[in-house]
């Protein structure tokens, strides 16, 4: 696709050119729950205006009664006993929120049956599943309509008293006709498959998983599956499921012909710092596409996965924790109509003597030729790179190219492939940490390929330059900085941690000289990742 039609992201929602850098304004409001060790925001309230621009959301990161053995075989019966353990801790947190007046709930993908099945063991686990779009059924109201569908009738029945939209994730089966070319040996598909409640109990919509994550036991659909449906309270939403989220289809499609707004994202993501934690990839997309993301994820801290949240363009209410075993519901109020991103012509009188230094550097950027072993640059802009050692190192398992971050200020460049990355920083005070700036551009090949481009300022785990791209959570380090690159794609999203797995918000960032930027200064905590990762769909 062309570079001017994929822009759309950092105009589509703000109205603002492509080609104008964006600010972003506001900042974390005050939670009313407390702050417990990383128990990151139980309960919050936006600051609001009039109660009609928002609406009540809610998330459940749920910790699953998980099967014994999943590759055993077992019974319809015994598959409902353990369901229902889930589904009873499901209908307890549902008349939570709807105490606190909730109007849309989500729970994680996988969080009703578990996971590691084969394609025969998860088969006892799976409602038969009727096209909401041929049938318009309450399973509430009509439980003998359609044979194996409990687990359904009991969701309807959730919706139903709590009166809210229920967002949940389900194996479902579906018969298939050996004159369907697609149709498994079988006779039926399966799908990983995530349905949508009203607050009657109707059964809305259905959206059915097109990026599997090494599942076994389920199919792709044979079509993409572009879902959306229609709220009285916030309009239009979209949905996918987990590893959709680094894909084009169909999460980028909903976003750009549908317009949605809002987002609902089941998931069951095992985190992987310091780029792709759950709620730093969540985060990052709100903050990029100009949206609301409802997130849930299953929490199982000894496979690593946990991280759910309610994430707008201006504010990010999360929960990770991964030393207590139980589940966590965040509530919220959430804005209709997500906007947080203004052009810089509202924003010069915020300049400051830093971004005036970022673009005169950038104005001066120098012309650079790349030959087999070095970059050659002529030009204005003077590199403090002569001392600085370049070196390789693994970072989410792709070959990083990295130089050392040293001194309390300075401007660096690093290069691979056609990314140059970039970055101007200054530090109030230096710790004892190793930092690095990386760049990757190509194709990630491990646990699902895709292409990518990654400017990515991180901390190391060590003092050592081999210890640059491990998992590390802690950190003292504070910096003032721009982080930029000549990016060929408009899908970037902006990935930022600080110390104790805490989000921050970007001050900045948009396109500047044909440049991709983000700054930040006035960090809460240490530093451990700021990053812009460049999606090229086109080149998976």
């Amino acid at each position: 696709m062309l570079l001017t039609e994929v822009r759309f992201m950092v105009s589509i929602m703000s109205g603002a050119s492509s080609k104008l850098a964006l600010f972003l304004f506001g900042c974390y409001v005050a939670a009313l729950g407390a702050h417990t060790g990383k128990h990151r925001v139980a309960e919050h309230r936006m600051a609001e205006h009039h109660v009609a621009e928002y609406y009540v959301a809610a998330v459940y990161e749920h910790q699953s009664i998980l099967s014994p053995d999943p590759l055993a075989l077992t019974s319809r019966k015994q598959a409902l006993e353990l369901m229902n353990q889930n589904l009873d801790i499901y209908e307890q947190q549902v008349m939570a929120a709807a105490q606190k007046g909730v109007q849309i709930i989500v729970f994680p993908e996988d969080g009703i049956h578990g996971f590691n099945f084969t394609r025969t063991s998860i088969y006892p686990f799976l409602d038969f599943m009727p096209s909401p779009r041929l049938v318009r059924w309450n399973p509430c109201l009509e439980p003998h309509r359609f044979n194996d569908t409990e687990v359904l009738q009991r969701l309807s029945c959730m919706a139903l008293r709590g009166e809210m939209f229920l967002v949940a994730n389900l194996g479902t089966k579906q018969p298939c006709h050996s004159s369907d070319p697609g149709c498994p040996n079988d006779g039926r598909y399966q799908f990983n498959t995530n349905v949508v409640f009203s607050s009657n109990g109707t059964l809305v919509d259905r959206y059915r998983k097109h990026n599997l994550y090494f599942e076994a036991a389920f199919d792709t659909p044979p079509k993409v599956d572009y879902i959306t449906f229609d709220t009285p309270f916030a309009g239009k939403f979209g949905i996918f499921t987990c590893f959709d989220i680094l894909f084009f289809e169909p999460g980028i499609s909903l976003l750009r012909d549908f317009k949605v707004k809002h987002i609902v994202h089941p998931t069951a993501w095992m985190n992987q710092l310091p780029l792709l934690a759950a709620i730093q990839i969540q985060h990052g997309f709100a903050i990029a596409l100009g949206i609301n993301m409802l997130a849930a994820n299953i929490h199982h801290p000894s496979l690593g996965m946990t991280g759910s949240g309610i994430h707008t363009p201006l504010q990010s209410f999360w929960h990770h924790d991964m030393e207590n075993p139980r589940g966590h519901l965040i509530v919220a109020q959430v804005a209709k109509n997500p906007l947080g991103l203004i052009g810089t012509e509202n924003a010069t009188g915020k300049m400051g003597p830093s971004h005036a230094k970022f673009l005169k550097i950038l104005a001066g950027d120098p012309y650079c030729e790349k030959d087999a072993h070095e970059v050659h640059c002529e030009g204005a802009a003077k590199w403090n790179m002569d001392a600085l050692p370049l070196f390789h190192s693994e970072m989410m398992y792709d070959n990083f190219t990295l130089v050392p971050v040293w001194g309390k200020e300075g401007h660096l460049r690093v290069c691979a492939n056609g990314l140059c990355c970039y970055l101007l920083y200054q530090r109030p005070d230096l710790s004892t940490e190793l930092y690095a700036l990386g760049v990757f551009d190509g194709l990630h090949t491990v646990h699902g390929t895709y292409y990518v481009q990654v400017c990515a300022l991180v901390k190391c785990g060590g003092l050592g330059l081999d210890t640059c791209g491990q998992e590390i959570t802690e950190a003292t380090g504070k910096f003032e900085f721009h982080l930029w690159g000549n990016f060929s794609t408009s899908y970037i999203f902006p990935l930022f941690l600080t110390s104790g797995m805490t989000l921050e918000i970007p001050d900045q960032m948009g396109w500047e000289n044909d440049h991709y930027f983000m700054r930040k200064s006035g960090l809460s905590s240490g530093l451990v990742t700021a990053a812009l990762y460049g999606r090229l769909y086109d080149r998976d």
